[in-house]
């Protein structure tokens, strides 16, 4: 089942929606897009976490 995740769940703000195959997925595409949006060069555990349960069913 596709999943989605709103940024702005996340990141106040920030109206990127990442959609992808599978958790994964919107997890590859999620670090990629905080690296170059929101200038993170890692993704620390703790939002990580926040970041796989903000991710909900398409």
């Amino acid at each position: 089942m596709p999943k989605v995740l709103r940024c702005g769940d996340l990141m106040p703000g920030c109206n990127a929606v990442i959609e992808g195959k599978d958790v994964a997925e919107v997890m590859a595409k999620g670090a990629e897009h905080a690296k170059k949006a929101h200038g993170m060069a890692t993704i620390p555990p703790d939002m990580a976490k926040k970041v796989q349960a903000a991710i909900k069913d398409k």
